[in-house]
C-alpha cells in the first residue's frame, strides 16, 4: 500500500472567477487517481490544506507525527513548492525508515491542461516505488534527495542545488 498524505499547496487550489483568488475547497488527488486509471492500493488522507507559505511549525509537526504511526513503508506527500525542502528536512530529521516523497505544482490541477500537477502526480507514484527509504523531493520527472535541491525562483522549476567551488 501507498500512503498518499494530501496537505495543500498549489495542487489542490480553486480559482474565484469573482476575485480572482485561489483558495482550498476539497482535494483533487483521489480524482487524479482515478483519472490516471491506476490500479495500486493508495490510501489518501488529507492532512491539511494550506498553502506552504502559511504552514506553520505545528503543521510539519502533524505530518511528521503521521508518516511515523502510518503502517505504510512507502509515502507521498502532496505539498506547496515554496517550503517544501523545509518540511523534507524535518521528516528527514525525524528519521523515519521509510520511502517519503514530496511532490507539488506549480499551476493548480483546476486549471486543466496546463497544470504540471498531474505529471508530477504520476512521477511521484512510480518513484515512491522504487526508491530506498529515504526522503525525497519529486518535480518535473525528476527525483532529488532532499537535500541536494532548490527551486528556482526565476524559472519555477527544481533543480540541483550547485555548490560554490
Amino acid at each position: 500500500m501507498i500512503q498518499l498524505f494530501v496537505t495543500g499547496g498549489t495542487f489542490d487550489k480553486e480559482y474565484n472567477l469573482i476575485t480572482g483568488e485561489l483558495f482550498f475547497k476539497d482535494s483533487h488527488l483521489p480524482e487524479m487517481i482515478n483519472k490516471g486509471r491506476c490500479t495500486l492500493d493508495i490510501d489518501v488522507k488529507t492532512l491539511m490544506m494550506v498553502d506552504s507559505l502559511a504552514m506553520t511549525p505545528e503543521d510539519i509537526d502533524i505530518i511528521v507525527h503521521n508518516c511515523k504511526k502510518s503502517p505504510a513503508e512507502r509515502i507521498i506527500l502532496t505539498h506547496g513548492t515554496d517550503r517544501m525542502v523545509r518540511t523534507a528536512e524535518a521528516l528527514a530529521q525525524a528519521d523515519i525508515d521509510k520511502t517519503i516523497v514530496l511532490t507539488g505544482a506549480m499551476i493548480p490541477y483546476a486549471f486543466g491542461n496546463s497544470s504540471d500537477g498531474f505529471f508530477n502526480l504520476g512521477s511521484a507514484i512510480a518513484f515512491v516505488q522504487t526508491l530506498d527509504p529515504g526522503v525525497y523531493i519529486v518535480m518535473n520527472g525528476r527525483y532529488f534527495d532532499w537535500d541536494k535541491v532548490q527551486k528556482n525562483k526565476q524559472t519555477g522549476n527544481f533543480e540541483d542545488i550547485i555548490l560554490p567551488i
